[in-house]
C-alpha cells in the first residue's frame, strides 16, 4: 500500500461520484486517459476491481463501496487539516465553497459576494447553486465549506445559524390587481404555480395552503421562479414568491403583487456548516455579511405597489 497517494484516492472519489470516466476527468482537469491509468494503478496498489466498467456506465464493486465510504472520510480529514492552518490565521484566506438555494442566490449573491470580496480581499469565493438536499449531501460529504438555505434542516452533525426572515407574496395577474386577496383555503381552487419536486420553496408553499389536508384543483410545476413569474403574467395561473425575489421577478412581467392577512407564510434563511469544521468563528462570521447584506437589500428595496388583503 505504500504507493497509494492523495492523488489517487481524489481521482477514486470524483469516479465513484460522476460515475462517468469523461465527467470525472473533467471534474479533475486531467484527460480521461490520464485517469483511466491512475484507477488502474490503484486497483492493482489494493489487488482488487473498484469498479464494474459497461459501455455506457462505471459503477462501484462491493469492495468499492465500502472504499468509497472509507475515502470520503479521508479526505474530508485532509481539507479539515487545511481548514485548522486557515482557521489559525488572522483573515481568512483561501478557498471558501459556499452552497446557496436557487430561491435566494439571483437575489441575494450579488450584494453578499461584493461585501464579502471588499471585507476578505485573499479569499477564493466558489458558489455552488443547487436545492437543499443536494447542499446537505455535498456538506456533509465535505464539498462544502457552508450553505444558505432555509431552516430548519435538523442534521444533528450540522451547526444552524438563523439570519433573518422573509414573508411569501402572492403573484397574479395585472387584470386580478384590485380583487380580494385570497386566503390559504381559497387558493387551493385556483390554478396554482409552483417551483418542481426539489425545492424547499416548494414544500414551504404546499404547507401555507394546508394541500395535505386537500389537494389544489390544478397545479403546475416550473423550474424557476422566474418562469413561474412570467406563466402568471401569460395569465396561466398564480403562484407564491419570496419578498426578496419580488424586484427582480415582476419588473418585466404583468403581474400584481398582495400580501396575505395574518399570519403571513414566511421562512427563515441561515447558514449550516459541519459542527466540526475548524472554519466555525470565521463562517460565523461570514454570516454576519450575508445578514447585513439582506439587511442593505431590505433597505434599499423599492418594490411595486403591494396589495393589502381586504
Amino acid at each position: 500500500m505504500k504507493n497509494l497517494t492523495l492523488k489517487h484516492l481524489r481521482y477514486f472519489e470524483a469516479l465513484a461520484r460522476h460515475g462517468h470516466f469523461g465527467r470525472a476527468a473533467d471534474a479533475c482537469a486531467i484527460s480521461q486517459p490520464a485517469l483511466s491509468m491512475q484507477i488502474k494503478e490503484l486497483e492493482e496498489t489494493l489487488g482488487t476491481a473498484l469498479f464494474e466498467r459497461t459501455a455506457r456506465q462505471v459503477r462501484l464493486t462491493g469492495f468499492g463501496e465500502e472504499f468509497a465510504e472509507r475515502v470520503q472520510d479521508i479526505l474530508r480529514s485532509v481539507d479539515e487539516l487545511g481548514d485548522l492552518a486557515r482557521a489559525s490565521c488572522d483573515r481568512l484566506v483561501g478557498r471558501l465553497r459556499i452552497g446557496v438555494i436557487p430561491t435566494i442566490a439571483p437575489y441575494l449573491l450579488p450584494t453578499f459576494i461584493g461585501n464579502l470580496s471588499r471585507l476578505y480581499d485573499g479569499l477564493d469565493i466558489r458558489v455552488r447553486e443547487t436545492v437543499t438536499p443536494k447542499l446537505i449531501h455535498e456538506l456533509t460529504e465535505g464539498r462544502l465549506d457552508t450553505a444558505i438555505v432555509a431552516l430548519p434542516v435538523s442534521e444533528p452533525s450540522f451547526e444552524e445559524v438563523a439570519l433573518f426572515a422573509e414573508d411569501f407574496v402572492l403573484v397574479r395577474p395585472d387584470s386580478d390587481a384590485n380583487k380580494p386577496v385570497p386566503s390559504a383555503e381559497t387558493l387551493r381552487e385556483m390554478r396554482l404555480l409552483l417551483l418542481e419536486e426539489g425545492h424547499c420553496f416548494r414544500d414551504q408553499a404546499l404547507s401555507f395552503c394546508k394541500v395535505h389536508a386537500a389537494p389544489p384543483r390544478e397545479l403546475l410545476d416550473g423550474s424557476s421562479l422566474s418562469t413561474l413569474v412570467q406563466m402568471v403574467g401569460a395569465g396561466i395561473g398564480v403562484t407564491l414568491i419570496p419578498e426578496m425575489a419580488v424586484p427582480v421577478e415582476t419588473r418585466s412581467a404583468a403581474v400584481s403583487i398582495a400580501r396575505f392577512s395574518a399570519p403571513q407564510p414566511r421562512r427563515t434563511i441561515g447558514m449550516i456548516w459541519r459542527k466540526s469544521s475548524p472554519l466555525a468563528d470565521q463562517l460565523m462570521q461570514i454570516s454576519d455579511v450575508v445578514r447585513q447584506s439582506a439587511d442593505t437589500l431590505r433597505a434599499a428595496r423599492k418594490e411595486p405597489m403591494i396589495n393589502s388583503p381586504v
